[in-house]
């Protein structure tokens, strides 16, 4: 779809806002604990904002549209169940994240399952996290590609370039501050999305009239039948979804989310803020598909990609949206992608300078290197792992590329949820041997390559018609890999060593830690919240200030509007925020 040269410009002024955000945050690092956490003076607002742009990629608008677009209102199942992951977050989790009181995950894994759990993790969890950016970041250039016309690989350097700039420059926080500031333009911009989309169908009686008068009332269900989409968005797969979620959410590895905020009650309030805004998301993303579907349909399936469907809310953005508002469509895809890509950095090379630099200096008899020859090498080495993100990014642009996307997102169910079993289990059942989390990953792991591969069943026992009239559903992958995993776990239950020995002793020590409540003035020190609102504040009004030059650009006034509504959506935030930062510099912070 054609874009203009004002979107371009849109869109290039948003790419210089959160360089500069990467500039100015990098005197918020003297040490790697700011560099890699914000020194843990994140303060609620800031983390949960940070939490909720990194929980969804583009995916959010291509992927979860392509589905939406298909089967309507079964896709609110996805976003739901990352409302309950991060509603469980609310009620005890986070705190229980936070307050394990580390820099890593492996880290904390090394506290509750040993050093040897703890290298296992560490190794695996750098190249994977190569990967699947590298795999983003090229699933957002073919997209972009497909979609806007761009050159793939434009946008593939171009996108790294930008985050490895701002991740590399300010740590931490820059990535809490482009991820707060890209929120600030999402989501009451894909509001205004919603509300323009509601308005050309004429509300929503006028929504469901037209699914019914396209026929389309079955497979728009909440819930379809096992005859539909190849059964696919059943009671089944909804479940599977939701308890997926539900882990991703809860268990050590998504630790990282909170390990920046200022205690457990700071981490009660963030995870309360993602619960909210993702509960919003799932009555607003899914609208600009459904109305694709019923208004534009003839534009969608024209695009040459694999699945048109995945161009649908792009469609239906572009086709109701303002000139000047389209660029920032388009920025809001680039963000969810960049939000999650610039985490997933600044945690991988979190993991090699506190989890993997220190045991190779070790064996290799280093010379012990200080807090700042630390921070330089953060720095040099979040160059170097983007750097080669983009060159791997731009080596699968190279190729057919045929069903590789499709392929990772596979690899991804049957790998991640395996080693994330483990890592919820743990946090709840301590009379466990150090090998218990290695028992459940390689049980889980033996089912996912049955399912990865389409073992026969034949060999399992199974009839040959049986065998060969089977198809693997996701829910099936997932229960199975689940109910093998935990069944790993459990197993090793009765050869827990006694409650003396050292590994009981540090277990138990774990767990009294992950529960006791953080004193921040005693355990962190002095809080900059003062500075955080202020200068987050004033980014919020510089946006504010570019939306508002969008008005001078020639529209019909209902375009006019949905731009001076943008304007005063993000401004009124902006200067509360500049208010309240103001409040508190008068008042000592601890």
């Amino acid at each position: 779809m054609e874009v203009s040269n004002i979107e371009y410009i849109v869109i290039f002024a948003y790419l210089i806002l959160i360089i500069v955000v990467g500039l100015v945050f990098k005197k918020f690092s003297s040490n790697t604990d700011d560099y890699f956490k914000g020194g843990s003076k994140g303060t609620w607002w800031l983390v949960g904002s940070s939490a909720f742009m990194s929980a969804f990629s583009a995916w959010t608008f291509t992927g979860a549209a392509g589905i939406a677009y298909e089967s309507g209102f079964s896709a609110m199942f996805i976003f739901f169940g990352n409302v309950l992951g991060f509603f469980v977050n609310y009620l005890f989790m986070g705190p229980w994240l936070r307050q394990m009181r580390v820099t890593t995950f492996p880290e904390a894994i090394a506290a509750r399952f040993g050093n040897g759990t703890r290298d296992f993790y560490a190794y695996y969890e750098v190249p994977v996290r190569i990967l699947y950016s590298a795999m983003a970041l090229y699933g957002l250039g073919i997209f972009c590609s497909a979609v806007f016309g761009y050159d793939i690989n434009h946008v593939i350097v171009v996108c790294g370039i930008v985050v490895l700039f701002y991740s590399a420059t300010g740590g931490r926080w820059a990535v809490m501050a482009t991820d707060f500031l890209q929120g600030l333009i999402l989501v009451p911009l894909t509001l205004i999305v919603a509300y323009l989309c509601l308005d050309a169908l004429g509300g929503i009686d006028n929504l469901f009239l037209k699914i019914e008068e396209q026929g389309l009332t079955e497979e728009y269900s909440m819930v379809n039948s096992a005859t539909l989409f190849g059964g696919a968005y059943t009671w089944g797969w909804a479940s599977a979804m939701m308890v997926k979620q539900f882990i991703v959410f809860n268990s050590m590895n998504a630790a990282p989310r909170y390990f920046s905020v200022k205690d457990g009650k700071e981490a009660k309030k963030a995870a309360l803020l993602c619960a909210v805004l993702m509960l919003f998301g799932s009555f607003i993303w899914f609208l600009p598909p459904i109305t694709a579907r019923l208004l534009y349909p003839e534009l969608v399936i024209a695009f040459d990609i694999a699945k048109p469907a995945e161009a649908s809310y792009a469609v239906a953005s572009i086709a109701l949206l303002p000139v000047g508002l389209v660029g920032l469509i388009v920025v809001a895809i680039l963000a969810a992608t960049m939000s999650s890509m610039d985490t997933g950095l600044n945690t991988n090379v979190a993991i090699l300078i506190k989890d993997i630099y220190p045991k190779i200096a070790r064996k290799l008899r280093w010379k012990t290197k200080s807090e700042s020859q630390l921070l330089s090498h953060g720095r040099t080495l979040t160059w170097a792992m983007g750097t080669i993100v983009v060159i791997l990014a731009l080596y699968f642009a190279q190729q057919d590329g045929s069903g590789i996307f499709e392929i990772m997102l596979q690899v991804g169910t049957l790998l991640s949820t395996p080693i994330t079993i483990p890592l919820l289990l743990g946090m709840f059942i301590r009379q466990t041997p150090w090998w218990s989390a290695l028992l459940s990953i390689g049980c889980a792991l033996s089912f996912s390559a049955l399912a990865y591969f389409e073992v026969p069943l034949v060999y399992l026992g199974f009839s040959q018609a049986y065998s060969d009239a089977f198809e693997w559903s996701f829910q099936q992958q997932f229960f199975g890999v689940m109910a093998t995993g935990t069944f790993g776990f459990l197993i090793s239950i009765p050869f827990a060593p006694a409650k003396t020995s050292e590994h009981r002793v540090k277990v138990d020590r774990f767990f009294k830690n992950m529960k006791t409540p953080i004193d921040f003035a005693n355990e962190v020190g002095e809080g900059n919240d003062d500075q955080q609102l202020t200068i987050i504040g004033r980014f919020g009004a510089a946006v504010t200030a570019f939306v508002a030059l969008l008005l001078i650009i020639p529209n019909p006034l209902e375009g006019r509007l949905a731009i001076l509504a943008l304007a005063i959506m993000i401004g009124t935030i902006s200067i509360l925020m500049l208010k309240a930062g103001n409040k508190a510099k008068a008042t000592p912070i601890t």
